[in-house]
């Protein structure tokens, strides 16, 4: 049987590699690669594919990651799946994975000598933060695990760079210890023929995005998808000024939660770990803070503005997730906007009054917490030091007109193609000129 797929797009003409203007520093260089590695015994089905993803990928898969993640399934972790995507008003970022999930699928079915009987099971982006672990196991090591038969987990960061620790262990078997490198994949069976761990990250925050395989059609996660999306969706592209913009979850999903029973809204640590915060402009709508009753973090899905220092820019986002969106992209494609080839002045920037700077610090405060704590859970010593110094509003305003036709690009390909997904009950990559 011939799979439904889609001619894969040159890179010019997919929406998903739209303004991929970041500066393409190859950290991968700085470390010696051998060629792609493979359990010859047979007896330990494994696989590792070096630079399988380009860089410019991996950072979008941060940037997604980043601006979007909840609170994970284990302590100190935080995942991103394509369900979630689409619940909060994102689904078209789901457009960057899929021409990834069906060159890894494609891959695993080649590598496993099992053609044309995969289906993508489960697809999310995962990071682990300074403590997290996991010991020994194999990935379909509880009953309602066994439909996953084989795993692709695809490292978007780099070992001793961009974290410390987090060294991937095989219990038998050549290779027996994997150190992330970003753009390679780790391709294995998920029984016991493949125990793993992977040791405690030290420092920083380790990004993958894994997927699992299975040959049983009932866990196919496209029909899931494609159902969620029709449930989600406005019939029409443009049936509303708004409908682009991210809807937060449950405020709970973002609270983490530390040993000591102390925690921090993850959505306010990551703004602040990048120089912002969150601020309201209007006095009143500080009343809330006297309220011991109140759940503050119901205030980041109101209307809200981003300030820096003692400044604050002179545009309103609808909630923090649109701002936190801004301000990722902003970090992403930080490069190319200070290189001036997108124009834009930034609008009335305004001074931050003593009174309203100290509510602000209040709800902060509240929000936020010890910043040690975020600060020591979201640590990335590497990233972006030259820009953090040479930041202006300029760059950043231009940010903000980027990141809307970035989405609505991703949007467009993705109404283009949902017509095709819901026919063939398959998510998979359209041509340009299926697009246009």
């Amino acid at each position: 049987m011939e799979r439904v797929s889609g001619i894969p797009s040159p890179p010019a003409g997919n929406a998903g590699d739209a303004l991929n203007f970041e500066v393409q520093t190859n950290t991968h260089q700085n470390f010696k690669k051998t060629e792609n590695e493979m359990d010859e015994s047979g007896d330990h089905p494994r696989l590792i594919l070096h630079d399988f993803l380009p860089l410019s990928t991996c950072k979008e898969l941060e940037f997604i990651h980043k601006s979007c993640s909840t609170v994970g399934y284990r302590p100190k972790v935080f995942s991103t799946t394509l369900s979630h995507l689409i619940a909060t008003n994102s689904a078209h970022l789901i457009i960057p994975f899929v021409s990834i999930r069906e060159r890894l699928r494609d891959k695993a079915e080649e590598f496993f000598g099992c053609e044309y009987e995969l289906f993508v099971e489960f697809t999310g982006l995962i990071s682990w933060s300074k403590g997290a672990s996991i010991g020994w196991h194999s990935d379909d090591n509880r009953s309602y695990l066994k439909q996953r038969h084989f795993a692709a987990v695809c490292y978007l960061n780099n070992h001793g760079e961009d974290f410390e620790g987090g060294l991937f262990q095989f219990q038998d078997g050549k290779p027996a210890t994997i150190a992330p490198m970003a753009g390679d994949v780790l391709m294995y069976s998920a029984d016991s023929r493949n125990i793993h761990s992977v040791d405690e990250i030290t420092d920083g925050e380790r990004l993958t995005l894994t997927l699992w395989f299975s040959r049983d059609k009932s866990y196919d996660e496209d029909a899931k998808l494609i159902n969620l999306l029709s449930q989600n969706l406005s019939t029409t592209l443009y049936d509303e000024s708004a409908s682009y913009l991210p809807l937060p979850a449950p405020s709970n999903m973002y609270w983490f939660v530390t040993e000591e029973d102390s925690g921090f809204d993850i959505r306010w640590a990551r703004i602040h770990i990048l120089g912002f915060t969150f601020c309201l402009l209007d006095y009143k709508k500080y009343d809330f803070i006297l309220d011991p009753s109140c759940d503050f973090s119901e205030q980041l899905v109101k209307p809200l503005w981003l300030a820096r220092v003692d400044e604050i820019l002179d545009t309103e986002f609808v909630n923090c997730l649109h701002a936190l969106q801004v301000v990722q992209f902003y970090w992403w494609k930080a490069s190319e906007l200070q290189t001036g080839n997108i124009a834009t002045e930034a609008k009335n920037i305004i001074r931050l009054s003593v009174s309203l700077l100290e509510n602000n610090n209040r709800l902060e405060e509240k929000l936020l917490g010890d910043h040690q704590l975020s600060e020591a859970v979201f640590h990335n010593v590497s990233r972006h030091k030259n820009v953090q110094c040479s930041f202006v509003w300029d760059d950043f305003s231009a940010a903000i007109a980027a990141w809307k036709d970035y989405t609505l690009r991703l949007r467009v390909e993705l109404f283009a193609s949902l017509a095709n997904w819901r026919k063939h009950q398959s998510v998979f990559s359209l041509t340009s000129m299926d697009i246009h």
